[in-house]
């Protein structure tokens, strides 16, 4: 892991995973829709953290409810199936997952977000960001599903591809950034962040405000400018970038405001990491 984690800080000062996605408005999930966006607070720790957000059932139904016109043949994810490897555990990051034969995508979605601690609703949204994976799939969409190793200034590394190794890799990367946050560029507390790949199109100081936000900002290391959150739906500007902002307004399509919390005024140990690898379903009280 120490080739690939020196490699990406090459690509892009320190982690350029962003796919070309990035640059190009979402359309066809929303109407137009202005929820405000806040580039210090794109998403809260708990709803970024909380594997538990949806079960495997509760995802097959999601993506069954998606209008989804697919391309070359393939199917909708609803219907996709892969055969999984055995992957063993990555200490800090993800615990081991068995292979399957046959999987459902919902599975897969569900099993990873449990082995490394990150909500399916995340790893949801960054399909549909990357890809549109959940309402106009295609064959290069599924090998390149979150758009891991895929960086707006080079090739994408084809040893990542295909949909299993890139929803881990996505889930396995977010852990990484959160348990050595020291490594990567954008860290809580002030950053200068590009609006676009192109540096002449200029910076400004963010005020990263939780592990999560910096996350998405290691992921795809931009923000929108002025013109593009006034123009959210497009047309994109010569200096637009949509990958963080459509990652927020995504989310809160589907799944409501993404700084809700649950537990207000903390967050337990076992999500941001400190305390291990996911916290116990809270099961409801049964009067005895």
């Amino acid at each position: 892991m120490g080739f690939l984690r020196r490699r990406w800080r090459a690509l892009s000062g320190v982690a350029a995973l962003a796919a070309v996605f990035t640059l190009v408005p979402a359309v066809g999930v929303f109407a137009e829709q202005k929820a405000s966006f806040d580039p210090g607070d794109i998403i809260s720790d708990d709803s970024f953290f909380n594997p538990n957000a949806m079960t495997q059932a509760d995802i097959q139904k999601f993506l069954a409810a998606r209008p989804c016109k697919p391309k070359d043949g393939v199917p909708c994810l609803s219907r996709y199936r892969v055969d999984t490897p055995d992957v063993a555990a990555s200490p800090e990051r993800c615990t081991a997952l068995r292979g399957q034969r046959n999987e459902r995508a919902s599975n897969v979605i569900a099993r990873v977000a449990a082995a490394c601690t990150i909500s399916p609703r995340v790893l949801l949204v960054l399909l549909q960001k990357e890809q549109s994976l959940l309402t106009a799939p295609s064959a290069s969409g599924y090998q390149k599903a979150t758009g891991y190793a895929c960086p707006d200034t080079a090739e994408c590394d084809a040893k990542f591809f295909g949909f299993f190794n890139q929803v881990y890799r996505a889930a396995w990367q977010f852990r990484e950034y959160t348990v050595h946050p020291g490594d990567w560029r954008y860290r809580i507390g002030k950053n200068t962040i590009q609006y676009h790949p192109d540096a002449t199109c200029g910076t400004s100081t963010v005020t990263i405000a939780n592990q999560a936000t910096a996350n998405l900002y290691n992921y795809t290391p931009y923000q929108p400018n002025a013109e593009t959150l006034a123009k959210p739906t497009g047309p994109a500007g010569a200096c637009s970038t949509f990958g963080n902002l459509n990652f927020s307004r995504l989310y809160n399509a589907w799944f409501g405001s993404p700084l809700a919390v649950r537990f207000a005024g903390f967050v337990p140990a076992c999500l941001i990491y400190t305390g291990g690898f996911g916290c116990e379903p809270v099961r409801p009280f049964d009067g005895g």
